[in-house]
């Protein structure tokens, strides 16, 4: 189940670096994960200061 970064986002863009896959880009106001290409790792979730990246649901 992909990762999806939650309305908790301070757009600090840790999780972005983190991403093996560079399946998580800069949104408007927050960041986003390609659901595509996202594999499921957590490392985003590993680095992020305010748990915002969460499995989809």
């Amino acid at each position: 189940m992909a990762y999806i970064i939650n309305d908790d986002c301070i757009s600090c863009g840790a999780c972005e670096a983190e991403c093996p896959v560079n399946a998580i880009t800069e949104g408007d106001g927050k960041y986003c994960i390609d659901k595509d290409t996202c594999i499921e790792c957590g490392a985003c979730a590993g680095v992020c200061p305010v748990n915002a990246p969460n499995p989809e649901a």
